[in-house]
């Protein structure tokens, strides 16, 4: 089978895309680093890479055999990074968030059908054993009525992380905590219980001396009834990422370890049976669970099956744009001050851009 000529654009979260393409390099060869100068992408690269370097990413789009663009670009590039590549007839990887609006995703949906190639967005937290654990539960049937949910997004950043100048601005990296920290965590909660109702936001900056928010309260409540609430700090003293879900017949727990804060998946999980259904009839679904790549090899993996035109169970545009339009339900609650029901409208100023008029 011949593998998919990649091209990384970026090195930052760059050399951690690097890293998982050689998980699945029987799917996938990265032909190109592209940065702003060689000096990272040598550092990124073995000594035996035939890996190739650029500084030109004009230069790597014109290049035939690339047939993706996987673009790990700060936020306020990415449209633009995009909407290049789609043209250029190549399919696009791009890491969270996407865009950074409703319309500006809207505007990529149209190029990407204009052009027939994909664009994957990265949420990569989906792959792993805890969620392949949870979503064969789902499909058993075994999980009942979905009730509520409890999210944890506690990281420490700090002087050291706001140094890159792009960083906790609204120019740079267009929105704070909700945006660039906790938008994996909410992404995980939509695929677990489906469409957002309505959420009522409270935004601070509390931390570090920036202009966007660092931490953030959220009372959430689903299209299917289920409650869901979000507590978010860039203050804590070490990273958690923790969830916790009660349906009405099983309580499922991540342990939230320090050491995985940015992989839940491969985190220690509780799954625990309520009446009437049983521990063991959780047990033996549990047993049979094929466990699949975690983190970006396992986003890779299911990226390749989609190409190849087999069962996958990559990201989809829908499921960006559903995370942008809470990210713009999150920050119109907070302006309002006041509870914001989904869909967002055209009409809605926010729509355009969630980033404060004054900034």
């Amino acid at each position: 089978m011949k593998k998919h000529q990649v091209a990384i654009i970026g090195t930052n979260i760059g050399a951690k895309h690097y890293e998982d393409f050689q998980k699945v390099s029987d799917k996938f060869n990265v032909h190109t680093i592209c940065g702003l100068t060689t000096e990272p992408i040598e550092k990124i690269l073995p000594a035996n890479s035939h890996t190739k370097i650029s500084i030109d990413f004009d230069d790597v789009l014109k290049i035939k055999e690339i047939d993706i663009i996987d673009i790990c670009l700060p936020p306020h590039l990415h449209f633009s990074a995009c909407k290049k590549s789609l043209e250029a007839g190549k399919h696009v990887i791009c890491e969270k968030p996407l865009v950074s609006s409703l319309e500006e995703i809207d505007k990529l949906k149209e190029i990407s059908n204009k052009t027939g190639k994909i664009i994957f967005p990265v949420f990569q937290y989906r792959y792993g054993p805890g969620f392949s654990k949870l979503k064969a539960l789902i499909k058993s049937g075994l999980v009942g009525k979905p009730l509520v949910a409890s999210l944890d997004t506690h990281w420490n950043r700090g002087k050291e992380y706001y140094s890159k100048a792009w960083r906790g601005t609204w120019k740079g990296e267009q929105g704070g905590a909700i945006l660039s920290h906790s938008i994996h965590i909410h992404d995980l909660i939509s695929m677990i219980f489906g469409p957002v109702s309505n959420i009522y936001a409270k935004l601070s900056t509390r931390v570090n001396d920036i202009e966007v928010e660092d931490c953030a309260a959220l009372s959430i409540e689903m299209d299917n009834g289920a409650l869901v609430t979000s507590s978010i700090t860039l203050g804590a003293a070490e990273d958690v990422s923790r969830i916790k879900i009660c349906f009405s017949n099983l309580t499922v727990e991540s342990a939230g370890s320090p050491d995985k804060p940015y992989n839940p998946a491969d985190d220690e999980w509780k799954f625990l049976a309520r009446e009437p259904v049983t521990q063991n009839q959780i047990d033996e679904v549990l047993s049979n669970v094929k466990l699949t790549k975690s983190w970006y090899a396992g986003m890779f993996e299911e990226i390749a099956n989609k190409l190849e035109g087999l069962s996958s169970d990559e990201v989809t545009l829908s499921d960006a744009r559903q995370s942008l339009e809470f990210v713009t339900a999150v920050y119109d609650s907070f302006q309002q001050g006041k509870n914001i029901y989904l869909p967002i409208k055209r009409e809605n100023p926010l729509y355009k851009s969630w980033i404060p008029k004054n900034k």
